[in-house]
C-alpha cells in the first residue's frame, strides 16, 4: 500500500484542513476576546456607577479585587490595577468623550453595548493593546486611528507602544507634498499616508558630534525601527548602493523599495543646511535609478 503521507491528493487536502484549523483558532480567539472586552466594559461601568452613587471611595477597588480573586483564584485580570483600567476604559468611551453618546446610556442591553463596542473596533484587538490606546489617546478619533493601524499592520503591543510614544497620529500625513498634483490619483493617497513630518529617530541615541556616515551606520544598525518610523510598505534594498554611470562610480546613501507604491525611494543624508545643489544631486540619483534599476512595471 502506498504511503499516504506522500500522496499528492492527501497532501493538498491536509493543507486545506490545516488552513481551516488556523481559521477556526483565529475565530475562536476573536470571539473570546470580544466577550472579554465586553465584560471589562460592563465591569468598568458598574465600578464607575457604584463609586459615583454609593460613595464607597478608593477602598472599593481593593476590596472588590480581593473578594473576586478569593472566589476566582485562577482568573487573571482581577487585580486592583486592572479593575481601575476597566473603569477608565468605560469612562474614556462613554463619559469623557462627548461625540460617542451612543454608549452613554447605562440602560443599554448587553447585545446593544457589544454592537457599539464593535463599531468602535475595540473588541478587535487584545485588552493589553486597548490599555495602551485609551490611556494615551486624547480622544476617540485618535484612539480609533491607532486601533485601525494595529489591525491593518498586525502590530504587537510593543510596536503599538512605540508608535504611541512617537505620536504617529499627529505626524501621519502632515508633511506638505504636491503628490496629489504630480502623481496618479491611485498613488497619491497612499503616498500621503506614508509620509510623516517630522520623523523621530530617538532610537539612535547619538549624543556626540557625528557626520553623515555615522547617522547612516546607526540607521542601518536599527533598520527595523527605522522602517517602522518610515511607515508601512518600505523595504530596505541597500546602503551605499553602487551605480556605475559613464564609467564613473556613484553611491546612494540608502535605497528602499515601497511595496504599496511600487517604486524605489532614494535617501541622501546631509548634516548641514539645505542648499539647492543637494536637490540636483538627488534628482540625478532618481534619474539613474529609473534608468538602471527600475523594472518596466515599477513606478518612477
Amino acid at each position: 500500500m502506498a504511503n499516504i503521507k506522500l500522496n499528492k491528493d492527501y497532501i493538498n487536502w491536509l493543507n486545506e484542513v490545516k488552513s481551516k484549523v488556523r481559521t477556526a483558532q483565529v475565530k475562536t480567539a476573536l470571539a473570546a476576546n470580544r466577550e472579554l472586552i465586553l465584560f471589562y466594559y460592563e465591569l468598568g461601568r458598574d465600578i464607575y456607577e457604584k463609586q459615583k452613587k454609593a460613595k464607597w471611595g478608593s477602598k472599593l477597588l481593593e476590596q472588590l479585587s480581593n473578594d473576586l480573586k478569593a472566589e476566582f483564584p485562577d482568573i487573571q485580570g482581577l487585580s486592583k490595577t486592572n479593575l481601575k483600567y476597566c473603569s477608565n476604559f468605560y469612562q474614556f468611551y462613554s463619559i469623557s468623550q462627548q461625540p460617542v453618546d451612543q454608549l452613554q446610556n447605562t440602560e443599554l442591553q448587553t447585545d446593544e453595548v457589544a454592537k457599539k463596542l464593535s463599531q468602535q473596533l475595540v473588541d478587535k484587538i487584545p485588552w493589553g493593546h486597548n490599555i495602551q490606546i485609551f490611556t494615551r489617546a486624547k480622544n476617540i478619533e485618535e484612539a480609533k486611528f491607532y486601533i485601525q493601524q494595529t489591525i491593518e499592520n498586525g502590530w504587537s503591543r510593543d510596536v503599538l507602544a512605540l508608535q504611541l510614544k512617537s505620536s504617529l497620529y499627529s505626524r501621519q500625513g502632515n508633511a506638505i507634498t504636491n503628490f496629489k498634483q504630480t502623481l496618479p490619483a491611485p498613488q497619491s493617497d497612499l503616498a500621503q499616508q506614508t509620509i510623516k513630518d517630522p520623523y523621530s529617530f530617538d532610537f539612535l541615541t547619538m549624543t556626540k558630534s557625528y557626520n553623515e556616515r555615522d547617522v547612516e551606520q546607526k540607521l542601518v544598525e536599527h533598520i527595523s525601527k527605522f522602517l517602522l518610523e518610515l511607515g508601512k510598505g518600505f523595504a530596505f534594498i541597500g546602503r551605499q548602493y553602487h551605480l556605475e554611470i559613464d564609467e564613473s562610480d556613484y553611491y546612494i546613501d540608502l535605497l528602499f523599495y515601497h511595496t504599496k507604491l511600487k517604486c524605489y525611494v532614494v535617501i541622501e543624508l546631509k548634516n548641514t543646511k539645505f542648499i539647492p545643489e543637494y536637490a540636483g544631486k538627488l534628482n540625478f540619483y532618481l534619474s539613474a535609478v529609473d534608468s538602471l534599476v527600475k523594472a518596466d512595471d515599477d513606478k518612477p
